[in-house]
């Protein structure tokens, strides 16, 4: 379905109200009509094309791709995207770059509310060769929302190309954070990951993996090593801990965060969080929160 450009509506003096500048936002709900809008816009003649989705809390994606590259971020919830090589959790303040091509799956926590732009591989150059998770400045949030609001066939040579060319440079200045768990290629590997991906809360032990994953306890641990560079615990507690980042910066309690990621006490969720951040959960939040506001238990 196209988007039509809007039409010039003079404003109302007489009323005192001042008439908005982009026609109503068109938005796209769940993966199946966002996915069909995705696809049509892999085609238009335009650089980067933008799109706004709601997506409702577990909703699952299908395993797909697409030709232009991805820069998505979702001004609500928490948008979980695995690849073949890793896997990011994606929380309001943060974005993910996902390079044209790369098969991708995502899962909602919470409510979503998206901001995505496809990115021509020509535009794209620069950009970095794998997925990556980036800081989002004021700055390149608020352009996101005027890319979604433009007609899909925008002009390239006026104020709405300058947006364009801007957030192209805004994306690659944008820090890196590095916070993501490696994905094995043993097909038996993968499936164990995919399942405590699906759920980092449960506390099944090694010998239940082994057996979920249909090979040997040694074999698991020697094959775990080997394709991720992390033994199996060292890759739970990762995706535990890429959980709880998101979670927290959308501001869950700590309390709550450390309960349902499995640990027995708030108090071992803070102490495995010092030692991996260097710092306590509370800490982190207010180290974050630009107005050091008062943060929940």
């Amino acid at each position: 379905m196209a988007q039509t450009a809007p039409q010039p509506v003079q404003p109302d003096f007489r009323s005192g109200r001042r008439e908005p500048r982009h026609p109503p936002l068109l938005c796209f709900s769940g993966h199946q009509a966002s996915g069909r809008r995705a696809e049509a816009l892999q085609n238009v003649q335009r650089p980067v094309v933008a799109m706004a989705a709601e997506f409702a809390n577990g909703e699952v994606g299908t395993r797909h791709c697409h030709r232009r590259g991805q820069f998505l971020h979702g001004l609500t919830g928490i948008m979980t995207v695995i690849t073949d090589d890793g896997s990011w959790a994606v929380a309001p303040q943060h974005a993910l770059w996902i390079p044209p091509g790369v098969m991708h799956q995502t899962r909602c926590w919470g409510a979503v509310s998206l901001r995505t732009i496809y990115i021509e591989p020509a535009a794209a150059i620069g950009l970095p060769g794998t997925c990556q998770l980036m800081e989002i400045s004021p700055l390149l949030r608020e352009l996101l929302n005027e890319a979604v609001a433009l007609p899909t066939e925008y002009e390239t040579g006026g104020r709405d190309g300058a947006i364009i060319d801007l957030i192209l440079a805004e994306i690659r200045r944008m820090p890196e954070l590095v916070r993501s768990a490696p994905m094995p290629k043993d097909r038996r590997l993968a499936r164990i990951c995919e399942a405590i991906l699906r759920d980092p809360g449960n506390n099944h032990d090694l010998d239940h993996w082994a057996r979920y994953g249909g090979l040997g306890r040694r074999t698991l641990t020697r094959l775990f090593r080997h394709e991720t560079g992390m033994s199996f615990v060292q890759w739970r507690q990762q995706v535990r801990l890429m959980e709880a980042l998101s979670r927290l910066t959308a501001g869950e309690a700590v309390t709550h965060v450390a309960l349902d990621l499995g640990y027995d006490s708030p108090s071992a969720f803070s102490a495995m969080f010092r030692r991996t951040m260097g710092l306590s959960p509370r800490d982190y939040l207010r180290w974050g929160d630009p107005c050091g506001g008062a943060m929940h238990d």
